[in-house]
């Protein structure tokens, strides 16, 4: 899943509305000039401060997610829309500035798992959302801004309703898979080391593919309880796939990691599922972005 950043801005917030002068040159072009000033004005009217954004809410941002954003459309979530805030938290990492690097990896880490608890089913998100979000810039930390906003962001065009997963329409079968499947993949890639090759990160490959087997434990268990045939047979090869992880954890080098990752990596392959996720009544296409990973 992709993820973007955007930061916050301490210029200040202002908006105004441009007076249009109207000229008597029809009917339809007043008509047309009173509307467009209408709709001019109740944009401006929605307009934000980016540190007032809630979850749930719906809003268009005013720079494409470039750069500093400092106010934003907030819209109803029945109109169409670019994004939805879905999550927020705060960083507790002492007075100084952590930098924006420290910061992003932050926000990399927990928006998804956060993000997952609004919409538990990123396979049902409309095509092209992904996640964003808003971080402090070094000038609001020493306002004493710490909060990470989550968001779900459509990169091209806009999506109409809200994204959140109403717990009461999951049934518990496909909550307890969903908890279990996104807590693998959050294991996955919120352990991903920064070292392209094992070679040059042994101990840090180990210890994703050690979070990764302890996640598969953990959704192995769920399983059990959830019955159907296609369940069952998913349950048979994740158990097989936790095997690979957990030798993969005790690699005493790297090519020994290497021959255990391969069926490992594999075996969590998210086209797998679909069978399991047909059967529980959930979405059944994979999102492009985890379809070109595993194509890769």
């Amino acid at each position: 899943m992709s993820i973007v950043r955007s930061s916050r801005s301490l210029r200040g917030i202002t908006a105004a509305v441009a007076l249009l002068a109207i000229g008597a040159t029809g009917c339809s072009g007043v008509s047309d000039a009173v509307d467009s000033a209408a709709d001019g004005a109740k944009k401006v009217a929605r307009q934000r401060s980016v540190f007032s954004l809630a979850v749930g809410d719906c809003y268009n941002p005013n720079n494409k997610g470039e750069g500093e954003e400092v106010l934003v459309e907030i819209v109803p979530c029945t109109e169409a829309h670019t994004g939805q805030v879905v999550a927020d938290f705060k960083i507790d990492e002492g007075s100084s500035y952590p930098g924006d690097d420290a910061i992003s990896a932050i926000a990399d880490k927990r928006c998804p798992a956060e993000a997952g608890k609004f919409a538990p089913d990123t396979w049902a998100l409309p095509k092209g959302v992904s996640i964003f979000y808003y971080t402090p810039t070094k000038e609001s930390w020493a306002t004493g801004d710490r909060a990470v906003t989550c968001t779900y962001n459509k990169e091209s065009g806009n999506f109409t309703g809200t994204l959140k997963a109403d717990a009461k329409t999951l049934k518990p079968a496909q909550s307890t898979y969903l908890t279990g499947s996104n807590a693998v993949y959050d294991a996955l890639w919120a352990n991903q080391s920064e070292k392209d090759s094992v070679e040059a990160d042994l101990a840090g490959y180990k210890a994703q593919a050690k979070a990764v087997a302890a996640a598969l434990d953990a959704h192995l268990k769920g399983l059990k309880g959830i019955e159907g045939t296609e369940v069952g047979k998913l349950r048979e090869q994740l158990t097989k796939t936790a095997a690979h992880w957990k030798t993969a954890a005790n690699a005493a080098d790297a090519d020994a990691f290497y021959i255990a990752y391969d069926p490992a990596f594999t075996g969590i392959d998210p086209n797998k599922t679909v069978a399991a996720r047909k059967e529980l009544g959930l979405a059944t296409t994979v999102p492009a972005d985890d379809a070109e990973v595993w194509a890769s």
